[in-house]
């Protein structure tokens, strides 16, 4: 087994840091903002978790789904035998497509790409163990800025899956698959999943279980403000707001103040005076349509080479190769 090599990208205060400019910028605006990624520390990461397995939010199961069922026509119809992941986590899923790439004798090295360094050496070890034959080049870094660090491996497939590429704003999503395909070479290809647009009272109940884990795992931003950031948020007098914008064609979900509120944030230095009833947003998920996908990959040079969904048709990964 070759032992995995571990590329350190983020300097040490890289979250700190960003967190103190995220929410500056996004708090301290109209509208109000929170970027999703501080969604996740342990509590929100556990708690997402436990998203995953509700029965009420399809989108995990219905990619792993498609996965187990096209991974060996995924690694038939891809030239790559560099395999890159995006957000990459413990790898679970990813492992239905590392493993027909390595039936298929295709697989000569796997880069997770994800900002926790304890979580990536974690599963490069095991990852390593698992596929021998396998280089395991691992960086810790955020997909949105260190893009230019995948540029040197080709011929590559880059697997951006679970729906994230929806988290990203119209322009977010455009500026990134854009630097993306930048960092590719022609041939290269992106194996991408999505969520696809339905009926709005599915879409609804997938982020408003009856459980409360969703509403938990949104309030929760505001507890990692108040202890990282010193903040004094009044997390019982927000109500969690979830709806589907069929305009855009996405699910947003936002925290509405249910009484005036005088917020400090001393470790950003940023008071908020809230009125009742401002919103937060704290996420969206862009629900996509073949049109739509068609549209913005073919506006970076990326080519659709063939679409699988599952058998409800609720999600879809999409195969397409640089021009």
């Amino acid at each position: 087994m070759n032992a995995p090599r571990i590329d350190v990208l983020l300097q040490s205060n890289w979250a700190a840091a960003g967190l103190v400019e995220d929410v500056r910028r996004g708090l301290g605006s109209q509208p109000r903002t929170l970027p999703p990624k501080w969604l996740y520390d342990d509590a929100g990461s556990r708690l997402f978790d436990e998203i995953t397995r509700l029965p009420e939010y399809y989108p995990t199961e219905c990619e792993r789904t498609i996965l187990r069922e096209a991974a060996g026509d995924i690694a038939a119809t891809s030239r790559a035998t560099t395999v890159v992941e995006l957000g990459s986590g413990t790898s679970d899923k990813t492992r239905l497509l590392l493993d027909a790439f390595a039936d298929a004798g295709r697989l000569d090295r796997f880069v997770p790409v994800d900002v926790s360094e304890e979580t990536l050496r974690e599963a490069a070890d095991m990852l390593a163990a698992r596929y021998p034959a396998t280089s395991v080049e691992a960086v810790v870094g955020d997909f949105t800025l260190h893009l230019g660090h995948l540029a040197r491996y080709s011929p590559k497939l880059v697997a951006f899956l679970g729906g994230t590429i929806g988290n990203l704003y119209v322009e977010e999503r455009g500026a990134f698959l854009g630097a993306l395909a930048d960092s590719m070479e022609a041939g290269d290809e992106l194996l991408l999943g999505t969520d696809l647009v339905k009926d709005a009272d599915r879409l609804i109940t997938a982020y408003d279980d009856p459980g409360g884990v969703t509403e938990a795992f949104v309030k929760n931003s505001l507890h990692v403000l108040n202890r990282e950031l010193d903040a004094d948020f009044d997390v019982d007098a927000f109500s969690y707001v979830p709806f589907w914008d069929r305009r855009m064609q996405r699910m947003d979900l936002r925290l509405r103040a249910e009484m005036p509120q005088h917020v400090t944030i001393p470790g950003a230095d940023l008071d908020l005076d809230l009125f009742s009833g401002e919103e937060i947003r704290v996420e969206i998920s862009t629900k996509f349509t073949e049109e739509r996908l068609r549209e913005e990959l073919e506006a970076v040079g990326l080519e659709i080479q063939r679409i699988w969904t599952d058998p409800t048709a609720s999600f879809a990964v999409t195969l397409a190769r640089r021009t």
